[in-house]
């Protein structure tokens, strides 16, 4: 015989990480914390430090590419991405005009960018890695990136989310590679 307890339930998942979401960029105390701030599944702060200089440094040229190779989108760094297991913040993200207009709900996008990448940390795990992919194509990503801590990218496309791919469909010119 199952349990009877009374406390809510997560009825509609979009509802509540949006509104967990609001709660915690209004809260001055979330507000004050050094670091990401992310969501899990059940609304729980998760935390990480602020990145180091190599990590912001890749993130930064591979945004100016993205913005520099594309048209008719943007190009975003920690960007909000609702996802089946809560808020996570997007290294760097390239999205068309059209998705903003579909996906974003308040400052969080319920659809995930075209182009999702991560940029690897010494602290990551491969199976953490693993997971946020595909996390954000679950959430509707074309393509996840991956860059290593020595700036080469690795191409993941959808339909084929387990192999990298030599180069990015979306982007084919954006190089294998960036500044170290």
């Amino acid at each position: 015989m199952p349990a009877v307890l009374d406390i809510p339930s997560i009825k509609d998942a979009t509802v509540f990480h949006l509104r967990r979401w609001e709660q915690l960029c209004a809260d001055p105390y979330v507000q004050s914390l050094e670091g990401r701030v992310e969501t899990n599944r059940y609304g729980e702060i998760v935390m990480a430090p602020p990145p180091g200089f190599t990590h912001s440094n890749h993130q930064s040229e591979i945004c100016v590419l993205l913005k520099t190779l594309l048209q008719g989108g943007r190009s975003l760094t920690e960007c909000a991405v609702l996802t089946s297991d809560g808020v996570k913040g997007v290294d760097v993200a390239w999205i068309s005009e059209r998705r903003v207009k579909q996906g974003l709900k308040g400052e969080v996008l319920t659809l995930a960018p075209e182009i999702c990448v991560e940029v690897v940390s010494p602290s990551n795990t491969r199976q953490e890695m693993e997971a946020k992919r595909a996390l954000y194509f679950e959430a509707g990503a074309e393509e996840v990136w991956f860059c290593d801590r020595r700036g080469a990218l690795h191409f993941f496309l959808k339909g084929r989310e387990r192999a990298a791919a030599k180069a990015s469909a979306l982007c084919a010119a954006m190089p294998g590679r960036v500044k170290a």
